[in-house]
């Protein structure tokens, strides 16, 4: 079963949750027992599984890639001006995998799911692939 999500984002640079969004639908497919692939088909945001509970933590993870990976380098050469964001979404990756157990996503404790812009404010999309098994 794949499904599509729109998201949108309103900074350049944000972690949204979309851990709700996940769940809802991983409960309206049925599957008791599978995967579902989070997958974001844009090469300047990425998908990431992080703490939920301290909101300090996304800003420090963002602060921390801007000091990595600054938006203006003397060396950067790609036209468009946002090597940045293609370089925080190959660190991010551009899925996660989580188990589903007796109909629930097996995330931590303090884990939710973020969609990760780098590149924004933009519409997006990310998809969900659920896998009974």
């Amino acid at each position: 079963m794949l499904y599509t999500k729109n998201i949108s984002t309103s900074t350049r640079d944000e972690m949204k949750d979309i851990t709700r969004d996940v769940k809802q639908v991983v409960q309206s497919s049925g599957v008791q027992n599978g995967t579902v692939l989070i997958y974001c088909p844009h090469t300047t945001a990425g998908i990431a599984i992080n703490e939920n509970a301290d909101p300090d933590v996304k800003h420090d993870v963002l602060l921390r890639l801007d000091e990595v990976y600054p938006w203006e380098h003397p060396e950067y050469r790609h036209a468009e001006g946002n090597t940045a964001s293609h370089l925080k979404s190959i660190t991010t990756g551009p899925s996660q995998t989580v188990i589903i157990h007796e109909g629930r996503l097996l995330l931590g404790r303090w884990q939710d799911i973020y969609f990760c812009e780098f590149d924004g404010p933009r519409e997006r999309e990310y998809f969900l692939k659920i896998m009974e098994g």
